[in-house]
């Protein structure tokens, strides 16, 4: 009964949530000239940047190195920007919140909603870049939809639990930049993994559920090979169980973020 009370409210605000996403998106470019074509033309130019930079030393001589790299950095950029806007997502609508009642999880939702359909969109640069430089597709690209869930999944999971901290420690922005840096070196972006794995240290790929996506993902769409089983049921369990306890923390206090919002 609790769970379709919920389900019910969730649906009855609905609406509300589809104009959130529009309105996150189009305050993203707002001042922009050229407005939503920087979620095209921002990831390529970074991967033109990086493979400038590291092609010569990690990137073997391979022509689908920019493949590569901009599978890492899109995958990435999307868990950066999401999670570091959920944790504004209750703090930024403080005078929303004062003033009409909402549920408040539908603004961490909605601006990690918002931050999915640019990445979905920027994804044409990637279609692009793979036909100019020849990437084989196979049967396995139909299997890119289950990493970017379990990231999307995750990500909800990360933002409900930072944009709940965020409320009572405001300290805790500066502390995810820092974090999700050290998580962008973790991710092998513009390094092989192998590297890392022959140094004894392999173990870091083991527990970052960005990476596993990322790798489960090239290999969909760059490799031509199946998902790596233990990456997608580990991330998938490190999703899930994120968003349960972000979901749950996030009910627990919210009755509270009135008096610190």
């Amino acid at each position: 009964m609790e769970i379709k009370k919920y389900l019910n409210n969730f649906l009855k605000y609905r609406y509300l949530l589809f104009e959130l996403i529009k309105k996150n998106i189009k305050l993203k470019y707002r001042r922009s000239y050229l407005g939503i074509l920087w979620t095209l033309v921002e990831p390529l130019l970074t991967m033109l940047v990086l493979t400038f930079v590291f092609g010569t030393f990690f990137g073997r001589g391979d022509r689908t190195y920019p493949v590569y790299i901009l599978c890492g950095r899109l995958l990435y950029a999307f868990f950066q920007s999401s999670t570091k806007a959920g944790l504004k997502a209750v703090s930024g609508n403080a005078a929303m919140i004062k003033k009409v009642y909402v549920p408040k999880y539908i603004y961490v939702i909605a601006t990690i909603a918002s931050n999915f359909v640019t990445f979905l969109i920027s994804l044409i640069v990637l279609v692009g870049v793979g036909m100019v430089l020849h990437v084989k597709v196979t049967v396995y690209v139909f299997q890119a939809v289950v990493p970017l869930i379990i990231l999307l999944v995750f990500s909800l999971g990360v933002g409900l639990i930072l944009a709940t901290l965020n409320v009572f420690f405001r300290d805790i922005e500066y502390i995810w930049s820092v974090c999700t840096m050290l998580i962008m070196y973790a991710s092998a972006i513009f390094y092989f993994p192998e590297r890392v794995i022959n140094t004894g240290n392999g173990w870091i790929f083991n527990i970052n559920p960005v990476y596993m996506c990322i790798a489960n993902f090239r290999n969909a769409i760059l490799y031509g090979k199946p998902m790596n089983v233990s990456y997608t049921v580990t991330s998938a369990v490190i999703a899930v169980v994120c968003l349960v306890v972000g979901a749950g923390l996030f009910y627990k206090k919210q009755d509270k973020f009135i008096l610190y919002v």
